[in-house]
């Protein structure tokens, strides 16, 4: 009997390599679909093809006929979205062959989670703490600006992108997308990464930035005592019957408790805290995935960035040491190709970082974000 095929609808993040090399370890025969020709994890050996489809900034339409081809020659058991594509891929219910199953929630489940204020709103019907929230050009903004910080955001947005904050008493900038208006919170932020099956968590990492390029981390380490906030996380995922990737920004204040600022129905570099080979059975099976050794990972390419720049300067020692002493998300001895060829897979996102002057993060999906119109505004 022929291995199962699962159809990954991303292959540019490492993410994407570590659920790739996690189902090929189960036994599935791994196709990626991807708009790059070229990208990171289509380099390991643990993946059997990749094809090019057209981005979902070109048309949605366009992206899911694509999807549902692949879907139809492959003859794929499963379709696993793995970024912000995943807000896209959910319009895939009810149009996939049977016995096709799909690793998202359809649309109407999953999307309210990405907007920024359906989600506070959610947040406050859970019973789970989030800042005082309201749409950008309201009364109510006006006056929460008017006697405290504020957080100003679109909202759909991801890598950080359009995130600002605006000083008690200032006034609120004037934006034509939706965006929100939030009470800022002062503390650290927290993140995590789960795997849920039908409101129950099967999979849980619970990380912090230490490192970062812009606003997104490139060095991360675990949080291993948390349980304030993992009672949060868990109280939210079973209010919402959640099936699929989840994952959270949680602020926490000085008394220790957690605020939900944002969710990401989707995963994030936390996953990278989970053991490779769990990853499948959690997704498939919901067997409780286990976390890795490691409690600290960089992204290594993108802190030989930053140490370039800051080169001889306060700062280059400390980069300089964590670039050696921490394990890279990509690197295995088993599976070398997408660590040693990193350089050429990922350059088509690196000239555009390079061109536009922003971390390789905040560009690396401006081709996927979700957008109400067929065409995102100007990056």
């Amino acid at each position: 009997m022929s291995a199962p095929t699962v159809l990954l609808t991303l292959g540019r993040l490492p993410k994407a390599l570590d659920i790739a090399r996690s189902f090929s370890a189960a036994g599935w025969r791994v196709v990626v679909a991807e708009p790059f020709a070229r990208h990171l994890t289509g380099a390991s050996r643990h993946v059997a093809k990749s094809v090019a489809v057209r981005p979902p900034s070109a048309g949605k339409q366009a992206y899911l006929d694509d999807l549902l081809r692949v879907v139809r020659e492959e003859e794929a058991r499963l379709v696993l979205p793995v970024s912000e594509e995943t807000m896209h891929v959910a319009a895939l219910h009810g149009r996939l062959p049977p016995g096709v199953r799909l690793f998202a929630p359809p649309p109407e489940r999953l999307l309210p989670l990405h907007d920024k204020l359906a989600f506070a709103r959610r947040c406050a019907a859970y019973g789970v703490r989030v800042p005082e929230t309201h749409p950008l050009g309201t009364e109510e903004a006006a006056a929460l600006a008017a006697r405290q910080d504020v957080v100003v955001k679109p909202v759909h947005s991801c890598g950080g992108r359009g995130f600002r904050l605006v000083r008690r008493g200032a006034p609120l900038p004037a934006e034509p997308a939706p965006h929100v208006v939030q009470a800022f919170v002062p503390g650290r932020v927290h993140s995590s990464c789960g795997i849920a099956q039908e409101g129950r968590l099967v999979a849980n990492a619970i990380y912090r930035g230490v490192m970062f390029a812009g606003s997104v981390a490139t060095v991360f380490e675990r949080v291993t005592d948390a349980p304030r906030i993992e009672e949060w996380i868990a109280r939210f995922v079973a209010a919402s019957g959640h099936t699929g990737f989840i994952s959270f920004d949680l602020m926490v204040d000085e008394a220790g408790e957690p605020w939900g600022i944002e969710c990401n129905p989707r995963a994030t570099s936390g996953v990278h805290f989970l053991r490779t080979e769990a990853i499948a059975p959690a997704i498939l099976e919901g067997i409780p995935a286990a976390p890795r050794e490691e409690a600290r990972l960089q992204q290594f390419y993108s802190v030989l960035t930053a140490l370039s720049g800051v080169m001889f300067r306060r700062g280059y020692l400390a980069t300089l040491r964590t670039l050696l002493g921490t394990r890279d998300v990509t690197w295995s001895w088993r599976d070398p190709l997408p660590f040693l060829t990193m350089t050429w897979t990922t350059w088509p996102i690196l000239r555009l970082a390079l061109q536009r002057r922003r971390p390789f993060g905040e560009v690396a999906t401006l081709d996927l974000d979700w957008y109400e119109g067929e065409r995102p505004p100007s990056a």
